[in-house]
């Protein structure tokens, strides 16, 4: 009789015993240890081990020290930290993730172009992923992560798109090299390689070197508008004790306790949740 091999990482040495009567194995013979999985499954990469310090206790986020019970305001003063803070990079990228009619999720960095009590705004091409997404399923989230301050935002929404009128005008205020990228790159087809784009490139420079020369916004360009629902903020804690306040519109009948659920400004409210 074979007993085989015990394979759980926890026995170092693991015995097998055979029949006596094999003619090659006449005793209990031991194998070499088994390696157990790496956490990372990268050679020389501890990712279990990885951990990056964020803010102390004395350096928690509370409710007293927010500037506004209007999300809106909350979110105005985190950007404007964030953006005289040195080391923050773009302060303005964030994710926005979307989903397909079927719940397919996908994700992508894009940058902020403008924002107000209206929402968030970005610009792209209506024929990318993304947008056809959006058509699809006009709901998104979006999420900023200021790594220097141990701070992210993230909102969840419906999405609109922006008028013509608004997309045309910020299309021409972009510089002139950008303009001509929207028009040489139909987003998210495939190309044969790198050289059709620059080939295309400098067909449009050549086209338009006149200085006062208008580029035509390209029809399958333009602007979306994401109108929050929900704001989170959260501010990173080395003990993993992170605060998480977030803003959202009251649940039909729903009222303000001021122990779990508190009154905000212009409609909203506001929680502390767990970690």
């Amino acid at each position: 009789m074979i007993i085989r091999q015990l394979t759980h990482p926890r026995f170092l040495h693991q015995l097998v015993l055979v029949s006596k009567s094999h003619p090659l194995l006449q005793r209990p013979s031991y194998l070499p240890p088994v390696k157990a999985m790496s956490h990372s499954g990268l050679d020389g990469i501890d990712l279990a081990g990885m951990r990056k310090p964020y803010k102390t206790g004395h350096e928690a986020f509370l409710e007293s020290d927010m500037v506004s019970t209007d999300p809106f305001k909350q979110f105005s003063e985190w950007f404007k930290i964030a953006s005289q803070t040195d080391g923050t990079g773009e302060v303005n990228a964030m994710v926005l993730s979307t989903a397909s009619k079927d719940g397919v999720p996908s994700a992508r960095w894009v940058l902020l172009k403008g924002f107000d009590e209206q929402g968030f705004k970005f610009y792209t091409n209506y024929g990318s992923r993304k947008a056809k997404d959006l058509e699809e399923n006009p709901k998104a989230c979006l999420v900023f992560y200021w790594e220097v301050l141990s701070r992210s935002i993230r909102i969840e929404g419906t999405v609109e798109k922006l008028s013509e009128e608004e997309s045309t005008a910020y299309f021409h205020s972009r510089p002139k090299g950008s303009q001509i990228g929207a028009c040489v790159s139909h987003q998210s087809t495939p190309i044969p390689n790198r050289q059709a784009l620059i080939d295309k490139e400098e067909e449009l420079k050549e086209k338009y070197k006149d200085p006062d020369a208008v580029i035509p916004k390209p029809d399958y360009w333009g602007g979306f508008r994401v109108k929050p629902e929900v704001f989170e903020f959260w501010q990173g804690q080395s003990t993993r004790l992170h605060d998480r306040i977030v803003f959202r519109r009251p649940c039909d009948r729903e009222k303000a306790d001021g122990y779990l659920l508190h009154e905000g400004e212009n409609g909203w409210v506001y929680e502390r949740l767990a970690p």
